[in-house]
């Protein structure tokens, strides 16, 4: 689990084919992140670093250069992971660590694209159009990662299917210390974005969709 709060941005210095077993597809590919600021002397092979909202496994750790192995399926489901892009980077949340943004999962639930990024006085508006199945779990005042950086959600608009294929785009307000702190100051007009939902959100729709399914969903909470 990560908290959507930025520790240190990274560069993608290098991406190679993993080799695959004979006859085999493609099996994915091996990333070198230059990790600058993040530190590593507290992170061992096998543990989780959220890269762009991305949770990766470290399997090779170079001073500070950590190492990657991305599957077919994340490069496929997740904004990309091209030599030399700045990414966010973020530990993995031990239990005594304060949450100071959101519960994230690292499981990216869709990839959405800027529509628009400008100033507004001393901050910055971001608006995102999401695929409209996630668009479900995203709510005003709510919660939303964006490459990995936790945001609340100003506004959400669902557009009609003939208008951008039916998207739901959200706004997020952006102060000065996030686009210090994070990669979205590298964002504009058309940039694709990984999206992670709220975790309660996914479970709120699982439970409205599996009591339409039943017709109810009986909860009960047995106590003393």
């Amino acid at each position: 689990m990560f908290t959507g709060i930025i520790s240190a941005v990274g560069t993608l210095r290098s991406r190679e084919p993993l080799p695959a077993p004979p006859g085999a597809g493609p099996a994915g590919v091996r990333v070198e992140i230059d990790t600058a600021g993040l530190g590593l002397v507290d992170v061992a092979l096998g543990d989780s670093i959220a890269v762009d909202g991305c949770c990766l496994t470290v399997v090779a750790i170079d001073g500070a250069v950590a190492s990657f192995d991305v599957s077919l399926e994340s490069i496929a489901r997740t904004a990309g992971f091209d030599v030399g892009r700045r990414v966010n980077l973020e530990k993995a949340l031990r239990l005594s660590d304060r949450l100071g943004g959101h519960l994230v999962s690292g499981h990216v639930d869709g990839v959405g694209t800027v529509r628009e990024f400008v100033a507004v006085g001393e901050s910055w508006r971001l608006a995102v159009a999401a695929p409209a199945a996630l668009g479900a779990l995203i709510a005003p005042k709510g919660s939303v990662a964006v490459n990995g950086v936790s945001l609340t959600v100003n506004t959400v608009c669902d557009e009609p299917a003939g208008e951008g294929g039916g998207s739901t785009v959200f706004e997020v307000n952006l102060i000065p210390h996030t686009m210090a702190m994070t990669t979205l100051g590298d964002l504009q007009a058309g940039s694709r974005v990984n999206l992670e939902a709220d975790l309660m959100a996914r479970y709120v729709a699982r439970l409205h969709a599996a009591g339409a399914l039943a017709g109810s969903v009986d909860i009960r909470v047995s106590g003393r």
